[in-house]
């Protein structure tokens, strides 16, 4: 069976606040299908300036803390780039990009399904590298 991925219906860019996209990162992340083991808070990072386009970077920053470990061994990131076109008009949604911090690799929440696999690997990694050291 086709995974369906999931979205949102993202604001449009005259509607778009730093808050709202925070909060639309939030909604997107309530639609993965992640444990409800796993806590995450997210910040807005900064604002960026291009010739054609404004950036909003946003985290999201991942653990899993348990009884006996409140404070998780490793936590792992997901960054968030919304993207505001100057050159498209401001009726259109906004555009947004997501990273693992492990990775190059940029995904679009409409093309991609966020998978739980990969903040354990991120995760397995640090520690495995922690323990190294």
């Amino acid at each position: 069976s086709k995974h369906v991925i999931k979205n949102i219906p993202w604001t449009t860019a005259k509607d778009f606040t730093v808050e709202r996209g925070q909060q639309q990162i939030e909604e997107l992340i309530s639609t993965w299908d992640i444990h409800e083991s796993w806590l995450h808070h997210s910040e807005f990072l900064e604002e960026e300036e291009l010739k054609d386009s404004k950036r909003y970077h946003y985290r999201a920053c991942w653990g899993l803390p348990t009884r006996r470990k409140p404070i998780p061994r490793a936590t792992a990131s997901v960054y968030f780039v919304i993207v505001i076109s100057k050159l498209k008009p401001d009726t259109a949604p906004v555009e947004v990009f997501y990273r693992l911090e492990s990775s190059r690799q940029i995904r679009r929440p409409e093309q991609c399904q966020f998978r739980e696999k990969w903040l354990q690997d991120i995760i397995e990694n640090k520690i495995v590298c922690a323990e190294r050291l």
